[in-house]
């Protein structure tokens, strides 16, 4: 069937009418295929590539793959238009190469943008790197590129819409001044959280607390306004990152070790017996696998309690990890207990002694005699 008798029959539309169809069909046609060939091409490079494990042509290809296929589309429908405009007099296509550079402009932002998410990813992943990249530190740096991509693609797009860039630089310098006053929590937030960012005094997925505010659990995100915190009772606690330059922060995932620091007391009855208990529980805790030798370790005779004499213990285990530091302190508390029972000796609970005048008693004695 002819091309001219189909489209009259189907579209009620003839090549006389519209000479131009022919080429818009083959440009459509031109263009499907060579989309249908990228898409070949990137499914063989990718299959090259999952045999190396080098991050960065992962991630390009990857990055590549949606922004390629809209360019090739992009084209195609711009060289559509051309065609158009060859036998055309519309003003509307009078700005065909202005919005052809404005679309490859955010096309290209949106490769750049793609890139970084996927270069992200991939730092703070085992599969790509034997040692992976501090989360915070790769959020930061993917964050600020993220940044200087989009206002350098905006300055693009302005300057190819028409607008002058020296004027929008101008302008946003003097209405700098007035925004930074409008928005001084906004911008005391974003420095925040800069200074975070550069001094890093804790990161994501380390336990903070701080002693200045009731402030304490797992960070979860770090953002330029805020940091998202988890609490221990799994609430989510949104904190301003202006908060972190007023308030002391501790942070307990950086320690080297915990300390345990226990006051025992020992019955008066078993005085006799409290220089041995201490100098065994000193040889146990000089022994003991899970106690660091490195650092101090005292066992002393502290104090003449109201119903006890009261000795401590002060050392470092090895681990930091909190549920396994309490298994090291319950066997530690355990092991002392041992020795003192081992001595004939007990633990000290409160007691008071009632002593009675023996006049009374005889007295008594006597009443009952009766």
């Amino acid at each position: 069937m002819d091309l001219d008798v189909f489209l009259r029959s189907t579209l009620n539309l003839g090549t006389s009418d519209y000479p131009w169809l022919i080429e818009v069909f083959l440009i459509v046609f031109v263009t499907a295929l060579v989309n249908y060939l990228a898409s070949l091409i990137f499914r063989k490079l990718q299959q090259q590539l999952e045999k190396t494990t080098n991050l960065w042509d992962d991630a390009m290809l990857e990055a590549a793959r949606k922004p390629a296929g809209f360019l090739i589309w992009l084209l195609g429908l711009s060289w559509i238009v051309e065609v158009i405009v060859e036998r055309s007099d519309a003003l509307i296509f009078a700005e065909l190469h202005s919005v052809r550079q404005l679309f490859v402009a955010s096309l290209l932002a949106w490769f750049l943008i793609r890139v970084i998410r996927q270069v992200e990813s991939r730092l703070i992943s085992d599969e790509y790197t034997s040692e992976p990249v501090d989360p915070t530190t790769v959020l930061a740096l993917g964050k600020l590129v993220r940044l200087a991509v989009v206002i350098t693609a905006a300055l693009v797009i302005l300057q190819t819409l028409g607008y002058s860039i020296s004027g929008v630089l101008a302008f946003g310098g003097i209405g700098g001044i007035a925004v930074g006053f409008a928005a001084k929590d906004l911008l005391a937030n974003f420095f925040g959280g800069l200074m975070i960012y550069m001094d890093r005094p804790f990161s994501v997925g380390e336990w903070i607390r701080s002693p200045d505010k009731e402030l304490e659990g797992t960070v979860e995100h770090i953002g330029w306004r805020q940091t998202r915190i988890r609490t221990f009772d799994k609430r989510p606690l949104y904190v301003p990152n202006a908060t972190f330059a007023q308030v002391s922060v501790e942070n307990p995932s950086r320690m080297h070790n915990r300390r345990i620091k226990e006051t025992i007391g020992v019955r008066y009855d078993d005085a006799s017996k409290l220089a041995a208990i201490i100098a065994d529980v000193d040889e146990m805790l000089h022994q003991h696998p899970d106690i660091d030798q490195n650092q101090i370790i005292i066992v002393n005779f502290n104090s003449f309690g109201a119903s006890s004499l009261d000795f401590f213990i002060y050392t470092f285990t090895k681990t930091t990890d909190w549920l396994t530091y309490h298994k090291v302190k319950q066997k530690v508390l355990l092991q002392v207990l041992d020795i003192i029972l081992e001595h004939d000796a007990d633990v000290a609970y409160p007691t008071s002694t009632l002593k009675i005048p023996e006049a009374i008693t005889i007295e008594s004695q006597r009443e009952q005699a009766e």
